[in-house]
């Protein structure tokens, strides 16, 4: 693939806020297809449907365009491989997956969650693998199990994982990464809802997409393999890898939506720039040549390589951030800042909602006087309220 344009996606499941590593991975992939003068694609993965949240996904293309990461192609942005929001590619999976069955890399599984939990539990009292036991592979024929398919059993379809040999990649970031596939579970790749898992979506539109770069969190590592096979069941050229190390709390824990600092929400209520979040996310994950800790997107996508990243957990640091934010308010020009700053102050009542231009000519000159210790926009109505007030001796 090094002479095809590099495409590269990121795909959330818009299940709430958008998310802090949402932005993250969209950095890196945003800066890697910069880099190289190709495409940075949004896909929304709202198969999930318990969890999926019709208000999340319009969340997530605004946060996008806040932090400067405009997608080239997406949902209300279009391209030519859509739709890129995978409920409405409902029909390319189903086709697929029976693809799958009828080349014998997939089998249709009858098994309830109660039998399936009853297996599990014996295999972990006897200290087994706890994976599917094949019981409708090898104890239905096809035409038996393709007759109670059309008799309307509930059922899902999952692959038939190879039981021999081993699955070895190559991970830009991490080398050589090796998985026995007789460890590897039998993946359920349509549910009995009729809607695809995540393995067997992303496969199809990877592929249908001309993806050539899959850079994700570290946690699907071990997914990769069942993506390969997937991949190689097909007869498609697989994409290349490249698993970043997970965002970590400073006890090492990976942060999670529990906690509210993870919603991108969140940091523009707080009035942290996009500029310096956008920094402080590179520094996570990423180091300067120059081992620089100020430094702008396009610095990071001039300078972009994979050989720049570590493999340990970045320590999500809320304090480093607020100084890093700090930097960035001291450097705006004063009519660059104003304007981020009149929200807070009109929402604090120090301004009213439509100020005239003698009240911003002097609450510009407020803000200049206390731009020197901001940390954050939400520290300026405190800082330059006693300049409002008509009583203040």
């Amino acid at each position: 693939m090094t002479d095809t344009p590099v495409r590269v996606r990121i795909a959330p499941s818009p299940t709430g806020d958008p998310h802090v590593g949402t932005a993250y991975m969209g950095l890196f992939n945003y800066a890697f297809a910069r880099h190289h003068g190709g495409q940075f694609i949004l896909r929304l993965d709202d198969t999930d449907r318990e969890r999926f949240n019709a208000t999340s996904a319009h969340a997530i293309l605004e946060a996008l365009r806040w932090l400067g990461l405009q997608p080239d192609e997406g949902p209300e942005i279009g391209g030519p491989y859509g739709p890129y929001v995978q409920s409405e590619r409902l029909a390319l999976y189903t086709h697929y997956a029976d693809q799958l069955v009828a080349a014998g890399h997939a089998y249709y599984c009858f098994c309830t969650k109660e039998r399936l939990a009853e297996m599990r539990a014996a295999q972990e009292a006897a200290g087994d693998a706890t994976m599917y036991d094949r019981r409708c592979l090898t104890t239905l024929t096809r035409e038996e199990a393709a007759r109670r398919v059309r008799d309307g059993a509930p059922h899902v379809i999952r692959m038939r994982m190879p039981r021999e040999g081993v699955t070895t990649f190559h991970d830009l970031i991490r080398g050589a990464v090796s998985f026995e596939n007789a460890l590897i579970d039998d993946q359920v790749l349509i549910k009995a809802d009729g809607f695809p898992t995540y393995h067997l979506a992303t496969v199809v539109d990877d592929h249908l997409m001309r993806i050539t770069h899959i850079t994700r969190a570290e946690e699907w590592i071990s997914s990769t393999p069942k993506h390969l096979t997937l991949f190689r069941m097909f007869g498609w050229e697989a994409p290349q890898f490249a698993h970043f190390p997970l965002l970590r709390n400073a006890d090492r824990s990976k942060i999670s939506k529990r906690q509210g600092h993870t919603s991108l929400h969140w940091y523009q209520a707080e009035g942290i720039l996009p500029e310096a979040l956008l920094n402080f996310l590179a520094l996570l994950g990423w180091s300067h040549p120059e081992e620089k800790e100020i430094f702008d997107l396009n610095e990071l996508i001039a300078n972009f390589t994979f050989e720049r990243f570590n493999t340990s957990g970045p320590v999500f640091d809320l304090e480093k951030l607020r100084w890093l934010n700090g930097v960035y308010i001291r450097a705006l020009a004063i009519d660059d800042l104003y304007p981020r700053v009149e929200p807070f102050l009109i929402k604090a009542g120090i301004l009213q909602a439509q100020p005239v231009p003698e009240e911003q000519a002097f609450a510009k000159q407020c803000i200049a006087l206390e731009q020197e210790k901001a940390r954050a926009l939400t520290e300026f109505p405190d800082l330059v309220s006693f300049l409002f007030n008509p009583n203040f001796p």
